[in-house]
C-alpha cells in the first residue's frame, strides 16, 4: 500500500476504550493512527483517568439488550485468548472462579460464562436465597492499560499528550498541533472515545453523560483466588477482586452525579464492614488458624483507598457517525463513549463496532 492511500485516524482519550479502539485500527493495515489525550496509562493514577481505578472483572449482567450482550461477550472471548497461559498479556489476568448472590432468580443472563451452574442452596451463605458459580477473568487496570499502549505502539501506532477543547481542532488541525512541533497534519476520521470527557468537549457536548462515583478498597491478599458479589435491594453491590499481582479490590458504591474526588472515610468503613461479612476469608490465614477474624484483622493489609468517576450515559454506549467540515472535504467523527461501569468488559465489542463505523464512513469518500 502506498503511503497516498494509508488513511490518518486521530483517536481522542486514553483510557481502556480509547487504547482497545485505537489499537484495532492501527493493527488492521493501512491506518496511521495517533492517540490525542490529556491523561496516559503510565501517568500517576488521577481522577482524571478512571481506567486505573476500575476494579476489573469481566461479569456482564445485562439485561434484555442483545446489542450490549454481544459486546460483552466479544470482548470476553478476547480477554479469553489474551488470559491464556503463556501468552504476552497473561500477567494483566487471572482467571478465577466467581460467586454471584442475590441475582434474579431464573434470568440467567450469567449463563454463557464458562463453567456456569446453579449453586445448590445447602451451600449458600447464610442469609442468601440464590447465587450461581462461573469462570471469568479479572483484569490488572494499570497493566493492562499499559500493555495496550505499548502494543499499540509497536504495531506503529503514535501518542501525543494534548487537551482538546474542541473537535473541530483536530479536524482541521490533526493530532500533531498538539506536538511540540505544533505541526498540521492530515486527517480522514476522528474517534472520540474520552469517556465523561465527551460531556464538556466541544461539538460534542452529550449532555447524556454522568457520572457515577465509585469507590474501592485494595488489599494485599494473595490468598484470595476467588471472586464474590452480592447485591442489596437498591442494587448496591459488594465485590471482591483478585488480581494476578496478589491485590484484592473491595467495593464498592455507585452514586449517580457525585463528582467528590478523593475517598471519602466514611465510605471506605461501609464498604470494609460490608466486604469482610461477604469476605472473612480476607483475614490473613494465620489469623484465622488461630482465632475467629475481625474486620479490625483486615486493616492492616490495607494498600490503597481510591474512587474514580464512571463515564455513565442515558441510553447507553453512543456509537454513531458524526460528521464536521475539515479541510476541503467532510470528516467523520465517530463516538465511542458512555460505557459505565462496563469499560473493560465492552472494550473489545464497542471497538469492533466503531471500526464498522468508520470504514463504512470512509467509503463514501
Amino acid at each position: 500500500m502506498s503511503r497516498d492511500q494509508i488513511k490518518h485516524i486521530v483517536v481522542l482519550g486514553a483510557g481502556v476504550v480509547g487504547l482497545t479502539t485505537a489499537l484495532s485500527i492501527q493493527e488492521r493495515g493501512g491506518y496511521s493512527v495517533a492517540i490525542v489525550a490529556e491523561v496516559l496509562p503510565s501517568d500517576p493514577k488521577s481522577i482524571k483517568y478512571t481506567s486505573h481505578w476500575a476494579g476489573a472483572d469481566h461479569v456482564s449482567r445485562v439485561h434484555e439488550d442483545s446489542r450490549q450482550t454481544k459486546i460483552d461477550q466479544d470482548t470476553f472471548n478476547v480477554f479469553w485468548e489474551l488470559s491464556a497461559p503463556g501468552g504476552a498479556a497473561e500477567h494483566c489476568f487471572m482467571r478465577i472462579k466467581s460467586s454471584d448472590y442475590d441475582i434474579p432468580e431464573g434470568e440467567g443472563q450469567l449463563a454463557w460464562y464458562p463453567d456456569f451452574k446453579v449453586i445448590d442452596k445447602h451451600n449458600l451463605p447464610p442469609g442468601v436465597s440464590y447465587g450461581v458459580e462461573f469462570s471469568t477473568v479479572t483484569i490488572d487496570t494499570p497493566a493492562y492499560t499499559n500493555y495496550l499502549l505499548s502494543r499499540f505502539i509497536a504495531a506503529g501506532g503514535s501518542v501525543i499528550r494534548g487537551s482538546v477543547q474542541h473537535v473541530n481542532q483536530v479536524v482541521e488541525g490533526g493530532a500533531h498541533i498538539f506536538s511540540e512541533s505544533k505541526r498540521t497534519s492530515p486527517v480522514d476520521a476522528v474517534l472520540v472515545c474520552t469517556g465523561i470527557g465527551a460531556l464538556t468537549l466541544g461539538g460534542i457536548e452529550d449532555k447524556e453523560l454522568y457520572p457515577i462515583r465509585g469507590q474501592t478498597v485494595v488489599m494485599r491478599a494473595p490468598w484470595i483466588k476467588f471472586g464474590r458479589t452480592i447485591r442489596n435491594s437498591d442494587g448496591l453491590g459488594t465485590y471482591i477482586i483478585p488480581r494476578r499481582s496478589g491485590d484484592v479490590v473491595v467495593g464498592g458504591t455507585k452514586a449517580a452525579d457525585d463528582w467528590y474526588p478523593i475517598p471519602r472515610k466514611e465510605t471506605t468503613e461501609d464498604i470494609l464492614k460490608r466486604g469482610f461479612a461477604l469476605c472473612p476469608e480476607l483475614a490473613p490465614p494465620e489469623v484465622r488458624a488461630k482465632q475467629a477474624p475481625s474486620i479490625d484483622d483486615v486493616r492492616p493489609i490495607i494498600i490503597e483507598e481510591g474512587c474514580g468517576h464512571r463515564p455513565a450515559r442515558k441510553g447507553g454506549i453512543r456509537l454513531e457517525v458524526l460528521w464536521f467540515d475539515g479541510r476541503n472535504k467532510r470528516v467523520p467523527v465517530v463516538t465511542n463513549y458512555g460505557h459505565g461501569a462496563g469499560g473493560f468488559q465492552s472494550s473489545w465489542g464497542s471497538a469492533a463496532i466503531a471500526v464498522e463505523l468508520l470504514e463504512e464512513a470512509l467509503t463514501r469518500f
